[in-house]
């Protein structure tokens, strides 16, 4: 089943500012809140398919992917928590501010289910960049690359907790440990309670008394991680890919951010990209050109044999069928092109110089073009449609 466009799921134009996507998933989020409709899938659906949009929509780099390459260019064209496939508790605790001090939060906890459950833990990490430079042949046929990311690791001793033994952590003193504080006020309305952020634990519904000696109480320490990349065949140069969770560790058990890999093209020595197609640039001598000849060409994944009939004129362009690269998750695919340069000698002995004038006298060696031959501007359409 094919995604929904994001845009259309939030009911905002592609033009819409960082607000407006902001409001507009509050009010699809209040619509089908699973606390306003108990039991219906339907909107939990509805609702997590909102809190995806939102998350590509609210962050500049994804954004700009989805309006360049639509869902192929994000983590491998699945979006958000999964395509769709998440648990609620990671959409409240990424979004729970969205709902927070406002009127949303005080019919439904904050944004939290049941105002009770899914607490936030620490501080979220911040995303990280990578640059991955690919060769022809693994852009064709897409890889898995193993790499090193310097980066923020949950620290061992602690387990990402920042204290320093389990009896270091104590339920908030404030909260009761629910990560919330209610207050409740009167207004011409009557009395209206209000849900916000614990200001002692941030959310977290816990302190800590003493911190770890390895990680001084962030939960997390720099260090260095191996990250298996998936990458699809068919992307292009400045693509970007979201790998989910892989960034830096968050702070005091926090979600990890998202690892950002932009990919980077190494140039062939003889080929050349437009698009999905290959374009090869073939120089043949003059005899070659006259009497034909079958010779071998560099593609993608090795060499493939082409004939070159006889009277061959330079700018001819051949077209090997299949032999560019895939569109990205899709069944498209480019093909290879190749120009014909007819070599002009550029210096002759005085014996070529007197074959050759013999030859020019000819009446076949008089340029007649044929009127099916393409002029140069026709040829260059073909070659790059």
């Amino acid at each position: 089943m094919s995604k929904r466009d994001y845009y259309e799921i939030l009911g905002v134009s592609k033009t819409a500012s960082a607000e407006e996507v902001k409001k507009a998933y509050r009010k699809v989020a209040m619509q089908f809140h699973p606390d306003r409709n108990p039991g219906d899938k339907a909107a939990e659906e509805k609702f997590k398919e909102a809190a995806e949009a939102y998350e590509v929509l609210s962050d500049a780099d994804k954004r700009a992917q989805y309006d360049r390459y639509g869902h192929a260019g994000l983590n491998n064209g699945r979006g958000g928590f999964g395509g769709g496939t998440g648990n609620m508790d990671d959409i409240f605790s990424q979004f729970g501010d969205i709902f927070g001090d406002d009127v949303f939060g005080s019919f439904f906890g904050g944004g939290r289910r049941g105002g009770g459950g899914a607490r936030a833990r620490g501080v979220r990490g911040s995303n990280l960049r990578v640059k991955i430079k690919l060769n022809y042949e693994e852009i064709a046929k897409g890889v898995t690359k193993n790499i090193r990311v310097k980066k923020y690791v949950s620290c061992s001793t602690c387990g990402g907790s920042g204290a320093k033994d389990k009896g270091s952590i104590q339920t908030c003193g404030t909260c009761g440990g629910s990560g919330q504080v209610r207050r409740v006020s009167n207004t011409f309305l009557g009395q209206m309670q209000t849900v916000t952020t614990c200001p002692t634990c941030n959310g977290e519904g816990t302190t800590v008394t003493a911190k770890c000696n390895s990680c001084k109480g962030e939960g997390r320490v720099y260090g260095e991680e191996t990250v298996t990349i998936d990458i699809p065949a068919g992307v292009q140069e400045g693509m970007q890919l979201s790998v989910g969770g892989r960034g830096n560790a968050g702070e005091r058990g926090g979600p990890n951010g998202d690892l950002i890999v932009l990919i980077e093209e190494e140039q062939h020595e003889e080929l050349h990209r437009d698009g999905l197609n290959v374009a090869f640039e073939l120089y043949i001598s003059f005899t070659d050109a006259a009497f034909g000849t079958q010779l071998e060409v560099p593609t993608i994944d090795g060499k493939a044999k082409i004939k070159i009939p006889a009277g061959t004129q330079s700018g001819k362009i051949f077209r090997l069928k299949g032999k560019g690269f895939p569109g990205v998750n899709s069944y498209e695919k480019g093909d290879q092109l190749i120009h014909v340069n007819v070599w002009t000698p550029q210096h002759l002995t005085a014996e070529e110089k007197t074959m050759l004038e013999k030859l020019n006298a000819s009446p076949n060696f008089q340029p007649k073009p044929d009127k099916n031959e393409r002029g140069f501007f026709d040829r260059v359409r073909e070659m790059f449609s």
